[in-house]
């Protein structure tokens, strides 16, 4: 009998998934288990797999269409079987549920939201790119290096193109799939480089003089899912801000310290410093390592900290779980590792949902101090910006220290104000004074 293959839903809060590339095509033999298609989710990319096995047949979404979670999209059958119409509609049939992922081995959890400090777009449906020109060819591992979507990225790595070598005209001057294929059909060899790219948290998209007046690019699915949250967090939840200004000499002297001992392979960053001290400032504050619910507060006994990470469409909060039962080694390495999968779309769902409090980092951007939205049900986030020299008293003198400002946001209906203090207030003490974090 003939098995149906459904856009699952394979993230918590995925409602539909565009088809990136397939890996099988029609009458190709699968075996369950086996991947179909690679599925850009609200989150990541992820695999859709076969759950039987047989012939793939009637494959009814292409790459690049976006499709609804419980959609059929392809069949599964014996050789020569024959499959009516009902047994392909294209939507789940009524009382079954398509096949999910795996749930993350976590308590009950909501997924943690981007934050709205970047923006991107998506690119079209996919279209065959010619091959392009010899001078566009180089090695495929060069595409990494510059912003493209999924898809020029896919199309440039099958074709051989050095995406350096395309100038991008998505926003942010992203290479979308147009640029591969007027790539390919330009007679003149492209240029030897492209100007270097800004971070793309922050690189806004280039004007484009003589065309049209305007370019309406589809919302990613990250992006649905950033404009989706927002609305129900800085509307519905009474946001209040706390900011305290902390000296970091201490905190720097240390981590020197630390970092000749572990070498250059172990770095630890000022971001693992702060996430550690906020870990075990959670363990001491459990008012503020909260949740709010519909009917009542969920006050956790774990520390599983989010950490947002900007990548090309926006923003995700990967989750570093027990990190205040974590060294700063352990930290530092699970938080490198977790922001590379982010950026490469790979995070798993239990990756990135059941923080109980999250970070937000924007310190490499030189800004100063900002305020974060907070991600439900969570009931507050710490906004981190630069740590830069200030001219401050000290025993009688003017002397310059290494200063941070830290903004901590906070739903009222969990943190009241002297709440929320107590908490910046450990939280300074860890940091001016690391050996606080022995303790």
């Amino acid at each position: 009998m003939a098995t149906r293959v459904y856009m699952e839903a394979l993230s918590p809060t995925m409602e539909e998934g565009r088809v990136v590339k397939w890996h099988k095509k029609e009458g190709d033999p699968v075996k369950s288990g086996e991947t179909l298609a690679e599925i850009e989710t609200d989150k990541a990319v992820m695999d859709l797999v076969a759950r039987a096995d047989g012939v793939l047949r009637q494959v009814a979404a292409t790459e690049g269409q976006t499709v609804p979670v419980g959609s059929v999209v392809a069949m599964i059958a014996a050789p020569g079987e024959a499959i009516d119409a009902a047994s392909s509609a294209g939507a789940a049939a009524p009382g079954r549920t398509p096949p999910a992922a795996p749930p993350a081995p976590v308590a009950p959890a909501a997924p943690a939201p981007p934050s709205p400090v970047a923006s991107a777009g998506a690119p079209p449906a996919r279209a065959p790119a010619a091959p392009p020109p010899p001078a566009a060819r180089a090695a495929p591992a060069d595409a990494t290096r510059v912003r493209a979507s999924p898809l020029a990225r896919r199309m440039a790595q099958e074709a051989g193109v050095d995406l350096k070598l395309v100038p991008g005209s998505g926003p942010g001057g992203r290479v979308v799939r147009r640029d591969l294929e007027a790539a390919a059909a330009r007679p003149a060899p492209l240029p030897a480089a492209s100007p270097a790219p800004s971070p793309p948290a922050v690189r806004a998209p280039e004007l484009v003089r003589g065309g049209t007046a305007y370019e309406d690019v589809p919302l990613t699915q990250i992006r649905k899912t950033i404009a989706k949250r927002l609305a129900t967090s800085l509307g519905p939840i009474p946001h209040f801000f706390l900011t305290m200004e902390v000296d970091m000499e201490r905190a720097a002297e240390a981590r020197d310290a630390l970092n000749r001992q572990l070498g250059a392979e172990a770095k630890l960053s000022f971001n693992d410093v702060i996430l550690k001290a906020t870990a075990l400032t959670l363990a001491r504050h459990r008012a503020c390592n909260a949740w709010f619910q519909d009917d009542h507060i969920r006050y956790w006994n774990e520390v599983h900290l989010g950490m947002a990470v900007a990548v090309e469409d926006g923003l995700i909060t990967p989750v570093i779980r027990h990190a205040d039962a974590k060294s700063l080694s352990e930290i530092g390495r699970e938080a490198r590792a977790l922001a590379e999968r982010a950026r490469a779309r790979r995070l798993q769902p239990d990756e990135y949902t059941g923080a109980t409090f999250s970070v937000s980092n924007l310190g490499m951007f030189d800004i100063d101090q900002f305020t974060a939205v907070i991600n439900p049900p969570e009931a507050g986030i710490i906004a981190v910006g630069t740590i830069t020299p200030k001219p401050v008293v000290s025993d009688g003198q003017l002397v310059a220290r290494r200063r941070l400002r830290l903004t901590m946001s906070c739903d009222h209906r969990v943190i009241d104000g002297a709440t929320g203090a107590a908490f910046l207030q450990t939280l300074k003490l860890m940091l001016e004074n690391p050996l606080a974090m022995l303790l």
